[in-house]
């Protein structure tokens, strides 16, 4: 039995799946998450020195943005921190390109109820974790983008919001 905590890993889907990545991480000019997965991911990615994947560079360089009102220094640069749903939105509005959101579930939700989401890219694995929460607590109108799959089986599923 796969455990959700150990499922994962960024080349689990084979080099198409990463280019996948790769290309998604080119296209985003800004990284957003909570606190709790900044904190993760400051904790391991920053001193992956061999890291194949490229995602290490990106994630050191990008400029990352940490919903947060308790988070004083971030420890990680280039990062800001924000204090709530309004910076949010400040930001979206004056970002030129995309904001990307990896993790970060309750942040998600509120990104969500906020109507503050346009696109959801779901790279699905084929593999079935029995736990975990949900990414949708509500009925959502989407309309399918384009849809990919790759020879591991992995999908990724671009959905736009439908007004």
């Amino acid at each position: 039995m796969v455990e959700a905590g150990d499922w994962f890993g960024p080349a689990d889907g084979g080099p198409e799946v990463l280019a996948a990545l790769r290309e998604q991480m080119a296209r985003a000019d800004g990284f957003l998450t909570g606190r709790v997965t900044f904190e993760q991911l400051r904790s391991y990615w920053p001193t992956q020195t061999d890291d194949p994947t490229g995602i290490s560079a990106y994630l050191n360089q990008v400029r990352k943005y940490v919903v947060s009102s308790t988070l004083q220094d971030p420890g990680w640069t280039p990062t800001t921190v924000l204090r709530g749903l309004d910076d949010v939105r400040r930001l979206k509005d004056t970002v030129g390109g995309e904001i990307v959101c990896t993790g970060s579930i309750d942040l998600t939700h509120q990104l969500i109820a906020a109507g503050l989401v346009d696109e959801y890219r779901l790279f699905v694995y084929p593999t079935v974790v029995a736990t975990g929460r949900r990414l949708f607590l509500e009925a959502q109108p989407l309309s399918l983008h384009s849809c990919s799959s790759f020879p591991s089986g992995v999908a990724l599923l671009i959905y736009r919001r439908r007004d």
